[in-house]
C-alpha cells in the first residue's frame, strides 16, 4: 500500500459508520417495540409472527429487483430516501395509536413499508464499504469489522434502551424515538458521502428500458450462481436467517414474557448478546487476518446455533441464558466481517449493487417465514418443543462448512490467482471465487 494511502481521508467512512449506528439503533427499538406491542394488545404469538412476516417479505421483494435501480438513481439518494420513508412509516404507528384508530391491518401495512424501503438503503450503504476503506487507507477486513462493529454497537444500545423504555413509557412511545433516529441518520449519511463518485448515479451508456433493466438484474444473479462459495454462503445464511428471525421476533420475546422478568430481561439478554458481538467484531477486525477464515467461521457458526435454544427450552432462569447468549455473541461477531470480506473480494465494484441485492434477496427468502412459522408452532406445539425443533435444524445448517469442501476456499478469495472458471463478467482487478 502506498505511503500516502495510509493517511487517507477517513471522514466518509467515519460518517457512514455513525449514520449506520444511529439508524440501526432505531431499528432495534422498533423490532423490540412492535412484537411487545402486539403481545400486550393481543396475547397471540401467531400475530407477532404475522407482523414479522409482513415486515420482512417486502425486504425480499425489494432486494430481488433493486440492484439496477440503486445504480441508476445513485447510492446516496437511495440511502437518504430509504431512511426518510422508514421514519415516516414508523412515526405513523404511534400517531395512529394515540388517535385511537390504529388497527392490526394498519400496523402490518406500515411495517411492510419499513421493510420495502429498508433493504435498498442498507444495500446502498454496504456496497460503498470497499471504496470507503480504500479512501481511508484501511485494510478491507478491518473496515468490515468496524462496519459490523458499529451495527453491533447499535444493536446493543437499541436493545438496552428498548427494554427500559418499553417498561417505562410503553411500546408506542418507543417508536417515536425510532422515527427520530431516521431523521438524523439520513442527512448525516448525505453529508458524509457528498461528492464521492461511487455514491452518485452511474453514468449509463444505454437509455433505461425494461430490456436493459432485466439484463442488468440478471447479471447479479448469474454472477452469484457461478461463484460456488458465494452461493454456499447465501444458501446457508438463508436457512439460519429464517431460524434467527423466529428466535428474535417470537421465541425469545415469548420466553421472556412467560418465563423471565418481561421486557427488561429481554432487553438485557439482547444487550448481553450485542456487547459481546461488538467485542467479537472489533477483535476480529484487529487481529482476524492472522487466522484461517474457514476455521474461525466454522467454529463460530457451531457456537452460535444450537446452545441458546437448548438452554431456553430446559431452564426458566435468566442467568444461564444470559451467559450462553454472551458466548454466542462473541462468536457471532466474527461471522459478518468474514462473510463481507469474502463477498467484497469476490465481486467487482461495478457489479456490487446488483450482486449484493441478489445475495440479500437470496439470504432473506426464508426470513419472512421464520417468525410466522415460529408463532404458529408455539401456539400449536408449545414453546419448549418449538425451541428444540428450531435448534436442531440450526445445528444441521451449521455443519455445512465441515461437510462441503467449497467452504475451504474462504482462505483463498483474497488471492489474485484464485478465480472461478466460467464466472461471468469479471471486472478489472476482480478477485473471484
Amino acid at each position: 500500500m502506498p505511503e500516502d494511502s495510509l493517511t487517507g481521508d477517513r471522514r466518509p467512512l467515519t460518517t457512514v459508520l455513525a449514520a449506520n449506528l444511529i439508524s440501526i439503533t432505531g431499528n432495534c427499538l422498533t423490532y423490540m417495540g412492535v412484537p411487545w406491542f402486539v403481545l400486550q394488545s393481543t396475547g397471540s404469538a401467531a400475530k407477532v409472527g404475522v407482523v414479522a412476516f409482513c415486515t420482512l417479505l417486502p425486504v425480499v421483494l425489494a432486494a430481488l429487483v433493486g440492484g439496477p435501480v440503486i445504480d441508476r438513481i445513485g447510492r446516496r439518494r437511495v440511502s437518504v430516501a430509504s431512511d426518510l420513508a422508514c421514519g415516516i412509516a414508523v412515526a405513523a404507528i404511534p400517531l395512529l395509536q394515540f388517535a385511537g384508530i390504529l388497527q392490526f391491518w394498519m400496523l402490518c401495512v406500515l411495517m411492510a413499508m419499513t421493510g420495502l424501503f429498508r433493504s435498498p438503503g442498507e444495500t446502498a450503504r454496504g456496497v460503498l464499504l470497499p471504496s470507503l476503506a480504500e479512501r481511508a487507507g484501511m485494510p478491507l477486513a478491518r473496515a468490515a469489522g468496524l462496519y459490523d462493529g458499529a451495527a453491533r454497537c447499535a444493536a446493543l444500545t437499541g436493545s438496552a434502551l428498548a427494554g427500559v423504555l418499553i417498561a417505562v413509557f410503553g411500546a408506542g412511545n418507543v417508536l417515536l424515538v425510532d422515527a427520530a433516529t431516521f431523521a438524523v441518520a439520513a442527512p448525516l449519511f448525505a453529508f458524509g458521502v457528498r461528492g464521492l463518485p461511487e455514491a452518485q448515479a452511474q453514468r449509463q451508456i444505454e437509455r433505461a428500458s425494461w430490456r436493459v433493466y432485466r439484463r442488468e438484474l440478471a447479471e447479479g444473479y448469474r454472477f452469484m450462481a457461478a461463484a460456488p462459495l458465494l452461493l454456499g454462503l447465501c444458501l446457508m445464511t438463508l436457512v439460519t436467517r429464517g431460524l434467527d428471525q423466529g428466535w428474535s421476533a417470537v421465541l425469545l420475546p415469548v420466553h421472556a414474557r412467560e418465563e423471565l422478568g418481561g421486557s427488561i430481561d429481554l432487553g438485557l439478554l439482547n444487550a448481553a448478546f450485542g456487547v459481546c458481538a461488538l467485542t467479537g467484531a472489533l477483535v476480529y477486525g484487529a487481529v482476524g487476518s492472522r487466522f484461517r477464515r474457514w476455521l474461525v467461521f466454522t467454529i463460530a457458526f457451531l457456537v452460535v446455533g444450537l446452545p441458546r435454544f437448548v438452554v431456553a427450552a430446559f431452564t426458566d432462569a435468566f442467568a444461564p441464558l444470559a451467559v450462553i447468549m454472551a458466548v454466542e455473541g462473541l462468536a457471532c461477531g466474527v461471522l459478518n466481517p468474514i462473510m463481507a470480506t469474502v463477498t467484497y473480494e469476490t465481486v467487482p465494484e461495478e457489479l456490487r449493487s446488483r450482486v449484493l441485492s441478489a445475495t440479500t434477496a437470496a439470504v432473506q427468502l426464508a426470513t419472512p417465514l421464520g417468525g410466522l412459522a415460529a408463532g404458529v408452532l408455539v401456539d400449536s406445539a408449545g414453546l419448549p418443543a418449538t425451541l428444540l425443533t428450531v435448534g436442531g435444524v440450526y445445528l444441521l445448517a451449521t455443519l455445512c462448512p465441515l461437510i462441503f469442501p467449497v467452504w475451504r476456499q474462504m482462505d483463498s478469495t483474497g488471492s489474485p490467482q484464485h478465480r472461478t472458471e466460467g464466472s461471468p463478467l469479471p471486472g478489472p482487478g476482480a478477485k473471484q471465487v
